[in-house]
């Protein structure tokens, strides 16, 4: 059913909806969106008349609803309708549909769009975004701000806390285990590594790593899973980096490989969606909660008992790492994020007052300073030869790049 309604001025609207079991056009069309689940409602902008057609979804044929405005046409939709895309093609049927990069407002209870005008015929849909799909062995960190640093014990390289925009990106539930190291080394053809890499048993955390030999091994873990390696030794982004002790990194931040967290990343990570905590739980630790050295003398938020862990002293022999996984969950589902090992990250560390590029000057999704106090790069968490200050979610630790010892791990992450 179309119905044509004539204006005084040369464009015309032509308003047709096809509800599920009449007209097959709309149907048809949809499907032609072969990434996407449809909604209910495409519309398109064709030789100056406007078309809506319907497909299952809502029950209401407002689902998705367009105004000439100028040169402009403001397109609407529900606010409560999530997991949607809204889409745009010149033809049809359409090969591909692209995104709608304009800015989403909310107006009175609608998304909104606005969008020029800019080619003869121009198409619309809303279609259903398919849930992401999340790589095996990791959580979904989602986006927003947190406020980063010490806010309880004047940690002095760590104040004062800031307000800081981290984007959403997947990270490793466990520290990256002996077994796992193991395997993407024997697989990494090409690359170099300096060291072996330790750990007590198969299902314990690798351990006595370098900075290089970890960025490397994302890189290497990167390959082996079809994705795009991260890591580069040229600002051009060609050469990738496998073997090596190089300083000058270069990071292509939109790929979609493994790599290190940022400082920033590990920090929002770490408390789980809490905030103004000292332990990724609450401001209270005890050795049931995490592998740390006990120190009840030292510290009035240590439960203790005092001294190492009895999950890792059954080890027999030093480093008494445990297990991966072996203690609770923090709210986002990370293990170990207090105590076992310290965790690169990708930072250069630097103490206060902080230079250009720190997270503690705050701002979206910071990446470190361009170089590093002594050479250092970043560690966080704590080991299991640290006391309980070393696994407070704000404590810094750093390391030279070239340093690996049996208190240092690390997990991956991949950007969104």
């Amino acid at each position: 059913m179309l119905i044509t309604l004539l204006r005084t001025f040369s464009i015309r609207f032509v308003t047709g909806f096809l509800f599920p079991g009449s007209l097959g056009l709309g149907r048809n069309l949809i499907r032609n969106s072969h990434k996407f689940s449809p909604l209910l409602l495409m519309l398109g902008l064709a030789a100056g008349s406007f078309f809506l057609s319907g497909q299952t979804g809502l029950a209401s044929t407002n689902a998705l609803s367009i105004v000439l405005s100028d040169n402009q046409v403001v397109l609407s939709w529900p606010a409560t309708v999530t997991n949607y895309v809204l889409q745009t093609a010149t033809n049809l049927p359409a090969t591909a549909w692209n995104p709608v990069s304009n800015t989403v407002a909310v107006v009175n209870g609608y998304a909104t769009v606005t969008n020029s005008i800019s080619q003869p015929q121009q198409f619309y849909q809303l279609s259903q975004v398919s849930p992401p799909v999340i790589p095996a062995g990791m959580v979904l960190i989602p986006a927003g701000s947190f406020t980063m640093g010490d806010t309880l014990d004047g940690i002095p390289d760590a104040v004062p806390a800031t307000n800081v925009t981290v984007s959403a990106f997947y990270m490793d539930v466990n520290l990256v285990s002996s077994n796992q190291w193991r395997s993407v080394v024997a697989g990494a053809t090409n690359y170099v590594f300096d060291n072996a890499g330790l750990g007590q048993a198969t299902n314990q955390p690798v351990q006595t790593v370098s900075w290089y030999d970890v960025v490397k091994w994302c890189n290497a873990r990167s390959q082996q899973a079809g994705l795009t390696p991260v890591y580069y030794t040229d600002a051009g982004l060609t050469q990738i980096y496998t073997n090596g002790d190089i300083d000058a990194v270069y990071p292509n931040w939109g790929a979609n490989g493994y790599r290190l967290p940022t400082e920033a990343e590990w920090e929002k990570a770490a408390r789980g969606g809490l905030s103004g905590q000292r332990f990724p739980w609450g401001n209270i630790i005890n050795e049931s909660l995490a592998n740390y050295l006990g120190s009840t003398s030292s510290y009035s938020y240590d439960s203790g008992p005092t001294g190492y862990n009895s999950i890792g002293i059954s080890n027999g022999s030093q480093p008494y790492t445990s297990p991966v996984g072996s203690f609770a969950a923090n709210g986002y589902g990370l293990y170990d994020m207090a105590g076992n090992l310290y965790e690169w990250c990708w930072d250069w560390y630097d103490p206060s007052p902080f230079p250009a590029g720190s997270a503690y000057l705050g701002g979206t999704d910071p990446r470190g300073p361009a170089s590093g106090y002594f050479g250092y790069r970043v560690l966080r968490s704590g080991p299991w030869n640290g006391t309980a200050g070393s696994s407070r979610c704000a404590a810094r630790s750093f390391s030279t790049p070239n340093s690996p010892n049996g208190s240092i791990g690390f997990r991956c992450v991949i950007g969104l």
